[in-house]
């Protein structure tokens, strides 16, 4: 069987006894086993009537409440076994769970932590746990116990010794290795774990697929941190997906948890290399599917599982020129997410202080009593203590802020200009991220703020705009580019420094345009800009937008003069999409007519409707003509028609600041 070793200490400890240590540590590198070791833990441990309860480092939420929450009964129940696999993900947990978490578990539980890192310093010195705690190195298999699991899998044993002359004891590649046929295709040179070796396998499992749909699911759940049957019916089609999902189980190098199923991470790796290499269109298309199915399961998930979901949106980021911003995020767990608490705020200012100077802590003091909710804490796992903060405002009112902030000033005055708020929407600003550790800088800490910003983009219900206020444009700049916000305007500061905000209008970029816009440029080989057709997207002043209007009208049944109207710089263009259609001239008339219509709806309107429907619907000659045809003198008429011109304006402006939903490109009535 193998591993004898390490069931004879995981035993001992089951049965308690003398010396046996109720915590065991195993780790080892990718692929050597660690996985499948704990599942025979499992086996051992049903069959001595124990209860069992998993944790999965790759897909738990990294704080102290969501291991809690995935833990389960392991934190009350009475002999309960709790495994911790993948713990290299979450390991900042560690002086967590050595100072609080395991000391509180029942006497009777035992826990196995699985990893790829050996435990800290701190708990091998620590006295106090040195009985309770045993760490377990996992290598290579020996020779006789790999021969046996080439036999298990059915290798003939005529092929045992090419075998493990190429993949040695390594169990992942034994595995691998034991699903292909070696007829002369394995390298049988002295074999190391990389993903050289690793590709020469997956070369041969890749040529043998049974269909495309195969591929395509193969391909889907190494792109993703995890599949579920709902995201393989959204790449390969629901029809397909139980049978895909059902085979990618059975896969040597699979693995599964409460969110989903995984593939082995060097895999993964080479797969989604691969397949990226041979066949970009696709695999771009497979991107932008799996990731329009995780954008709605963020929009819709709940509040416990919304950052998980975020997670896993975000971690498509990974791909292309915005990767280093994401790559280096390989462990998590050391800090987590917290609420305000009034013992708090002496602390924020003094760290905003340290950081940025007496001047930007009045502007904390301020919102620590105008808005203290805005406030996301960010606290060490071990000791509770708060380590950074983000003021993420939620602004309504240009008057509440504004005479003391600069920055929120000078932001509500780009709003002004640019299309005021209606009386449903809100503007979200980031406007501190004060982390003394690494101010300013790529982090795990900076992470967690910006799956927080990411998660309220797309769950916040009338958003118009968002701000991103930065100290360092230089670092950040491309991905603000990438996550569609542009440069605004910049806040000279004290001590030399500069403040950088960047802006995105959601009323301009909905929720689908802004993902379709940002993730297909994620896969090139430089940053460029948002893929769309057409000259760079501008917005309209209130003047401009109204002069357009106008002039559209006068040009309603011209579509050569339509097709070039200042309108399809609108944010009703770019929401709509007009300019992606041939039509284009069409759908802009087809908005006209029915706005000058909605007039129709207000009894107040009557007479205005009348004039401009005559004006420019029944193609009058003159407008003197269109005052005989409604019966009327001329200077009444173009009163009317002034007062329709003043109306019609303003439901189309209502309908521009997003006042009204879309639908096939035409505005319904507000």
């Amino acid at each position: 069987m193998g591993r004898a070793l390490e069931l004879g200490r995981f035993r001992a400890a089951l049965g308690g006894d003398p010396g046996a240590a109720p915590v065991l540590y195993v780790h080892g590198p990718g692929g050597v086993g660690k996985s499948t070791l704990l599942r025979r833990f499992e086996d051992e441990a049903r069959q001595a009537g124990r209860r069992t309860a998993w944790v999965d480092g790759r897909q738990v939420n990294p704080s102290p409440a969501g291991f809690e929450a995935e833990a389960g009964e392991a934190v009350t129940g009475a002999g309960v076994v709790l495994f911790v696999d993948g713990f290299e993900r979450c390991q900042g947990l560690e002086g967590w769970l050595r100072d609080r978490f395991l000391p509180a578990l029942r006497e009777d539980a035992v826990v196995v932590l699985a990893g790829r890192r050996p435990p800290s310093a701190e708990w091998l010195c620590d006295l106090a746990w040195s009985d309770l705690l045993e760490v377990l190195q996992l290598g290579s298999l020996d020779p006789r116990t790999a021969a046996a699991l080439l036999e298990r899998r059915g290798v003939a044993p005529a092929q045992h010794e090419a075998l493990l002359a190429f993949a040695g004891g390594h169990p992942l590649a034994l595995s691998l290795a034991a699903s292909v046929s070696l007829a002369g295709s394995a390298d049988t040179s002295e074999w190391t774990p990389g993903p050289d070796v690793i590709a020469t396998l997956l070369s041969v499992l890749v040529g043998e697929l049974p269909s495309r749909s195969h591929r395509l699911a193969l391909e889907t759940a190494a792109h993703a941190l995890t599949t579920t049957e709902p995201l393989l019916g959204a790449v390969v089609g629901e029809s397909e997906a139980a049978e895909m999902f059902t085979w990618l189980r059975e896969l040597p190098f699979s693995g599964y948890g409460r969110q989903g199923l995984f593939l082995h991470e060097l895999v993964s790796e080479v797969l989604d290399h691969d397949f990226r290499w041979r066949d970009l269109d696709n695999y771009e298309q497979m991107h932008v599917r799996t990731g329009h199915y995780l954008l709605q399961r963020v929009r819709t998930a709940s509040e416990a599982e919304a950052m998980n979901a975020v997670r896993a949106l975000t971690y498509l980021k990974r791909y292309g020129p915005m990767a280093p911003y994401f790559r280096k995020i390989d462990r998590e767990g050391d800090v987590y997410e917290d609420v305000l608490r009034p013992d708090d705020h002496e602390q924020a200012v003094r760290m905003t202080v340290e950081t940025e100077g007496e001047r930007s802590a009045d502007v904390v003091r301020f919102w620590l009593r105008e808005q203290p909710g805005a406030f996301r804490m960010y606290r060490s796992a071990q000791t509770g203590e708060l380590v950074a903060f983000m003021l993420w405002l939620r602004l309504t009112d240009p008057e509440v802020g504004s005479d003391l902030d600069p920055v929120v000033a000078e932001a509500w005055a780009g709003v002004a200009r640019k299309g005021p708020l209606l009386p449903d929407q809100h503007m979200l600003m980031s406007r501190f991220m004060i982390y003394p550790g690494a101010y300013g800088q790529i982090s795990t800490v900076g992470h967690l703020m910006q799956l927080r910003i990411c998660g309220d983009w797309i769950r916040s219900r009338g958003l118009a705009w968002s701000f991103i206020t930065s100290p360092d444009a230089e670092l950040w700049g491309p991905l603000m580019d990438h996550l569609g916000h542009e440069e605004l305007f910049r806040t000279p500061w004290d001590h030399d420094r500069v403040f950088t905000t960047y802006a995105c209008d959601w009323r301009v970029t909905p929720l689908e345009i802004w993902f379709d816009r940002t993730q297909p440029g994620a896969l090139t080989e430089t940053p460029s800009a948002p893929a769309v057709d057409g000259p760079p997207h501008r917005t309209l002043s209130r003047e401009e937008f109204e002069t357009a209007v106008r002039q559209a009208l006068r040009d309603l049944h011209r579509s050569d003069a339509l097709r070039a109207s200042a309108l399809f710089d609108s944010r009703l263009a770019a929401r709509s999409g007009w300019t992606e259609r041939e039509d284009a001239a069409e759908e802009l008339r087809r908005t006209l007519v029915s706005a000058v219509d909605e007039l129709r709806r207000d009894p107040r309107s009557g007479k205005s409707h009348r004039a401009l429907a005559t004006t420019y619907l029944s193609k009058a000659s003159t407008q003197e003509a269109a005052a005989a045809r409604l019966g009327l003198p001329y200077s009444t008429y173009r009163r009317h028609l002034a007062e329709g011109h003043k109306r019609l304006c303003e439901v189309l402006w209502h309908w521009e600041l997003g006042g009204a939903p879309v639908d096939d490109g035409r505005p319904a009535p507000v």
